[in-house]
């Protein structure tokens, strides 16, 4: 374990962190709401507005294909695939109690 880094600088993104979890979770719920509002039947529209700050609500399609499957079922080998595929490193910053 590294314990070269101030035990109070973990402490304090522990909290952070949770902090931001619990106000995610309160403007999700706030966002779902609208949502339902906006999309039931005989709505008023999509658009909310407070005092200072203006609510859209929009709704789009994603279409994603699997390349990799596409390949593979067209026949292109997986050599193939792999000579064009590319890899990167990810990094992340796992926080949890202790």
């Amino acid at each position: 374990m590294n314990n070269d880094l101030n035990a109070n600088i973990i402490d304090n993104l522990g909290a952070l962190l949770a902090e931001i979890a619990d106000l995610t979770a309160k403007a999700d719920l706030i966002k779902y709401a609208l949502k339902d509002t906006a999309t039931a039947p005989g709505s008023a529209g999509n658009v909310f507005e407070g005092a200072l700050f203006k609510a859209t609500v929009i709704e789009t399609n994603r279409t994603t294909i699997d390349h990799k499957r596409l390949l593979a079922d067209l026949g292109v080998s997986a050599e193939v695939i792999a000579k064009y595929s590319k890899t990167a490193a990810v990094f992340s910053v796992k926080v949890g109690a202790r």
